[in-house]
């Protein structure tokens, strides 16, 4: 029962019971009580409201005459279903003394765009969403299992206690060990901060490297979650133009104080920055002294050739800071992710997010450690990537067949197809028409930076709908292309 629900006025002239009664009542009306569920006993109310027993029966007594609450033998007390859609209780108009509309802080980034995301996707045929994952790939019993053991001895401590700003250790040496090396980049674990997703990473480098006098530069189009993390730290953010070798670096760095990349395939197009390019941008940046911030959030999915070596690899002074997360494989909803940098700004980030969060749930991290130590977590990305590149073939050869204009090779990774239509297709209205068949798909122009972004440009992610729904529904999104550009 809700604290609230019941506050018992000693020096009122009104019975007690007669309080307890209006306030019970009151719950019955406003749907507090499930018809489903028992009434709390006499005595679990005497005992929260510290009043006698015989104070709850009367109450009780009062609406069970008068048809509130009916009594089952064995059973306890139920809210009367059939009674309860009639109850009335006087509601009192709230009108707030605050007017929240000038108190809360207005940010810098209050009219970018947000990037919007159904909840109820999966109840749609044809969930064309990126950002989300196929729940039939997640290792659900090893995973039952790791949490289970993360509970047991030896485990139970880092688990389950306070580690003020602390990691696991064995996450730690789990991400140095088997998922750093993957990728040629060598770390001890004074340089990795395990996070709150790859986000929270992009929102601590924030708030401890960037302010007004900042200037952060990032991919156009590029990753807008990111642009509303920098935005909001007052630094001014512009955008660096790509094509289909990744970013085009600029002829110098110096006006840039912080460089956000998504090199193995970038937001939101998946191209993948060329080896020539990277090692300019590792150039460029040690001669300006600008901060290079991989995020590399899905490099795992490449489907041909050989993986490009992440830019922290080609760093020898170690200053580029590293992005990882486990959203893309694992789950966006277990929200844990990791942060590689120099051990200086290590210690300083886990200071900041000390006072944000104190640290990631203990038994998650414990649980992916154990999972990763067992070997289940590579044998599952193994087989969820074997899954994803045959649904990245039957995404490509459906838009090939059903868009109607000629299709380009696509880059072969990453969980969505970054499609471009004619200059006259307006993807807004193209979501809105292919809603109304079932069909969910993501424009593209939100992601642009300028006052008048192309609107020709959408994604279509392919990693979380069924493989039996890609071409039906890739055939519908290809029909209201159509009828869009006859209109």
């Amino acid at each position: 029962m809700p604290r609230t629900l019941i506050e018992i006025d000693r020096s009122s002239p009104e019975p007690l019971y007669r309080q307890v009664r209006r306030a019970l009542e009151h719950g019955i009306a406003v749907g507090t009580f499930d018809p489903g569920h028992r009434l709390p006993s006499s005595r679990e109310l005497s005992v929260q409201l510290g009043v006698s027993r015989n104070t709850i029966n009367l109450a009780y007594q009062e609406l069970v005459a008068e048809g509130f609450v009916e009594s089952r033998e064995r059973s306890g007390l139920f809210v009367n279903a059939e009674m309860r859609p009639h109850c009335a209780v006087q509601e009192h108009t709230k009108r707030p003394r605050i007017d929240w509309r000038t108190r809360v802080r207005r940010y810098p980034d209050a009219d970018v765009p947000h990037v919007e995301k159904r909840a109820d996707w999966h109840a749609y045929p044809y969930p064309f969403v990126a950002g989300q994952m196929d729940v039939t790939a997640f290792p659900a019993r090893s995973w039952a299992r790791c949490l289970r053991d993360a509970l047991y001895r030896p485990h139970v401590f880092p688990a389950l206690q306070d580690s003020v700003g602390s990691d696991d250790p064995m996450l730690v040496e789990m991400v140095c060990k088997h998922l750093l090396t993957a990728r040629g980049i060598e770390a001890d674990p004074a340089e990795v901060l395990i996070t709150v997703g790859s986000q929270q990473g992009l929102d601590l480098l924030g708030r401890a490297l960037l302010g007004p006098e900042q200037r952060v530069g990032m991919e156009n189009p590029g990753y807008l979650d990111a642009r509303h993390i920098f935005l909001r730290t007052g630094a001014a953010v512009r955008g660096l133009d790509v094509d289909q070798s990744g970013l085009r670096p600029p002829a110098e760095l110096t006006d840039v104080d912080l460089l956000y990349l998504t090199p193995s395939h970038h937001h939101p197009t998946n191209v993948t920055l060329s080896i020539g390019r990277r090692r300019r941008l590792v150039e460029l940046a040690a001669a300006a002294g600008t901060v290079l911030v991989e995020d590399d959030y899905d490099s795992e999915f490449r489907y041909h050739g050989s993986p490009t070596p992440a830019l922290k690899a080609l760093d020898g002074s170690g200053d580029v800071v590293y992005l990882g997360t486990f959203s893309k494989f694992l789950s966006p909803g277990l929200r844990l992710g990791y942060l590689v940098a120099p051990r200086e700004l290590v210690r300083e980030l886990r200071e900041i997010r000390r006072y944000v969060l104190r640290h990631p749930p203990g038994h998650l991290q414990r649980a992916l450690a154990l999972l990763i130590d067992s070997g289940e977590y590579q044998r599952s990305l193994r087989r969820y990537r074997t899954k994803l590149m045959r649904k990245w073939e039957a995404t490509c050869a459906a838009v090939e067949e059903h868009l109607p204009w000629p299709q380009g090779p696509y880059p072969p990774g990453g969980v969505s197809l970054w499609v471009s239509g004619p200059s006259t297709l307006d993807c807004r209205k193209l979501v809105e028409r292919a809603e109304r068949d079932g069909v969910l798909v993501e424009g593209g122009d939100i992601f642009f930076f300028g006052d008048t972004p192309p609107r020709n440009h959408f994604r279509v992610g392919f990693a979380a709908i069924p493989p039996r729904a890609i071409e039906p529904g890739i055939r519908l999104l290809g029909r209201a292309c159509r009828e869009l550009l006859d209109a």
